[in-house]
């Protein structure tokens, strides 16, 4: 099975994405931490180091990127009929905004465990929710079908459009970077890691990119292991509630093949410590699928740089925040991978 996602595609997302979307920074990461704590040769994080900062997007995240391109590119068809998707964040946001912005009805499955600040800010952007359990909004987004929700499906990774306007994140970040060496990127359903990577790499054929997953749900490790597309040997919902799936899907697996150089997994405990340490080095809010980003490059393993990890939200629950920032790794019910 083959599947293509061009940078002239990318090229021709950007001007939908920008009437929704904004270009954002790529700032330079210091942690704070005391001289003696870095070996004296060692080089300055922020010299190697830089994030770029999604979080800064109108609904928090990049996700309205590939929504802004979804919407714009429907058919009169699909337009009467309206839209609808499955998350339980950002994706929801994502496509409620483009499809307000449009003047077209929105819904959205939800998954019953949501993060309340996720459901207020969908709730605000006008969409109709419906509630689910996990297991069902994940059959959901597999099956593409739910008789409960009307109009056309827009898929919240497994989208050509999607992740065509994920990809001018790659396009940014080149411009900004043009030394990048590696890119560390969060994965869930693999729309931003495709979009990005199919951007990059044709700028930018040497530039290695890297996805980062956490222990509690690697799935594209288990199927680069495997050599076909798989699920987590064991999965476990958490506080990374944007990043970290059940199975990587067929559809997505020839891009995520092709495109990943290779993948770095990291601790919640890890994720919290780059939570943190993204606060108080770089005043950047991430929440755990961006922290997962940062932490994974602070791993080392994406080599010496220079490297830009993708904040790719910062729509993190306050209470689960605040627990990060005293030094807990809260546990907490993740909602679907988006």
């Amino acid at each position: 099975m083959s599947r293509d996602v061009t940078l002239e595609q990318i090229l021709a997302a950007a001007p939908a994405v920008y009437r929704v979307a904004r270009r954002t920074p790529l700032v330079p990461f210091r942690p704070l931490a005391p001289p003696a704590a870095r070996h004296a040769d060692a080089p300055d994080p922020g010299d190697r180091l830089h994030l770029k900062l999604e979080n800064l997007q109108p609904i928090g995240a990049f996700k309205i990127r590939g929504a802004a391109n979804a919407v714009a590119r429907l058919d009169e068809a699909a337009r009467a009929s309206g839209v609808w998707t499955v998350s339980a964040g950002n994706a929801a946001q994502g496509v409620a905004l483009a499809a307000r912005q449009a003047g077209l009805a929105c819904s959205v499955l939800v998954i019953d465990a949501a993060p309340a600040a996720k459901i207020d800010a969908i709730k605000r952007l006008g969409a109709r929710i419906i509630t689910t359990s996990y297991d069902e909004a994940w059959h959901v987004v597999e099956a593409r079908i739910d008789d409960r929700l009307p109009g056309h499906f827009i898929h919240p990774f497994d989208d050509d459009d999607f992740i065509c306007g994920n990809g001018t994140v790659g396009l940014e970040l080149v411009a900004e970077l043009p030394d990048v060496a590696a890119i560390v990127v969060s994965v869930g359903g693999g729309g931003l890691i495709a979009g990005v990577a199919t951007a990059v790499k044709a700028l930018r054929p040497g530039v290695r990119v890297y996805a980062a997953e956490p222990e509690t749900a690697a799935p594209l490790t288990a199927s680069r292991a495997a050599g076909r597309a798989t699920a987590a040997p064991t999965w476990r919902a958490s506080f990374v509630d944007g990043c970290g799936g059940q199975s990587v899907t067929p559809s997505m697996w020839p891009l995520l093949r092709d495109l990943v150089d290779d993948t770095i997994v990291v601790s919640l405990d890890e994720i919290a410590a780059a939570m943190r340490a993204s606060a108080a080095g770089a005043h950047v809010i991430t929440e755990g699928a961006a922290g997962c980003a940062v932490a994974a490059a602070l791993t080392g393993r994406a080599g010496p740089g220079p490297i830009a990890a993708i904040v790719s939200g910062g729509n993190v629950d306050p209470s689960v925040f605040a627990k990060i920032l005293r030094g807990e790794t809260p546990a907490m019910s993740g909602d679907i991978t988006t």
